[in-house]
């Protein structure tokens, strides 16, 4: 996968909005919208969706529906481009791409029933799949599972623009003068970006609580914490996640070219 596949770049910054984890909280993000499209300065103002639309909340379907719907609205506005609007990938994008592979793990029951509890049960459910037809292929085999995973498929084909928007996403996003990283759950501060894994989607403890700025970033931004603290910022970092899906608030900050946070919209 080459760079410009796995990272956007932003450029001719003014201002960024980072738009935390949604899960599924499809009414929250239309009424975030309504007042984003308020505020909006353009040109200059940059949109990043940083992941997890999926899961656990009571419109996972409709939540994808609003980002479609939300993106075409605002490319319709004067001043603004397709590349100022990017979508990363979330744990629960993540889990979903793993989820149509699940026929060729190693233990798919556990995989699945592993994902299940992470909240993959109402993403199946927004598509009208049953998980427990899932379990039930895993456990009759390989050729079973491979048929369910292939209904899986079809059931979000079904979805115009759906498959795309997820087959689309990208892990990070900068400023063209690396001064704001903006990710879904962390980085691993021993390696470089084009090197990070599993912490993208998954996060590290200590996030933030770095005595430097994460390689040549000014800021790292996240929109996902696992403790759903609210806005968190610490010198070299700031986090945007009061708990939306598990009975919190959809943030929304906006951020300085430097990575300061001079806006904040909840819904």
């Amino acid at each position: 996968m080459i760079e410009s596949q796995k990272f956007a770049i932003l450029r001719k910054v003014r201002r960024i909005w980072a738009v935390g984890a949604i899960h599924g909280e499809a009414a929250r993000l239309a009424a975030l919208h309504d007042r984003l499209a308020e505020r909006l300065v353009l040109p200059g103002d940059r949109i990043v969706y940083l992941g997890n639309y999926l899961g656990r909340g009571p419109d996972v379907a409709g939540t994808v529906e609003e980002l479609l719907d939300f993106r075409r609205r605002a490319l319709a506005l004067p001043g603004i481009f397709a590349a100022d609007i990017v979508f990363l990938r979330g744990g629960q994008e993540e889990m979903w791409q793993k989820l149509l592979q699940v026929q060729f793990a190693v233990n798919p029951r556990e995989v699945l029933d592993w994902m299940l509890g992470q909240g993959l049960g109402a993403t199946l459910a927004a598509y009208g799949l049953d998980p427990r037809r899932g379990l039930a292929a895993a456990r009759d085999g390989t050729l079973s599972l491979s048929r369910w995973t292939s209904s899986v498929r079809g059931a979000i084909a079904t979805r115009p623009g759906h498959r795309d928007f997820l087959s689309a996403l990208r892990r990070a996003a900068y400023d063209e003068e690396s001064r704001v990283l903006l990710v879904h759950a962390g980085v691993d501060p021993s390696r470089p970006l084009a090197s990070q894994g599993d912490t993208l989607w998954w996060g590290a403890p200590g996030f933030g609580r770095w005595d430097r700025p994460f390689g040549e970033f000014d800021r790292v931004v996240r929109g996902y914490d696992p403790a759903h603290g609210g806005t968190v910022e610490t010198p070299f970092a700031v986090t945007a996640d009061s708990g939306c899906g598990f009975g919190g608030a959809l943030t929304a900050l906006c951020l300085s070219a430097q990575g300061e946070v001079v806006d904040r919209i909840e819904a």
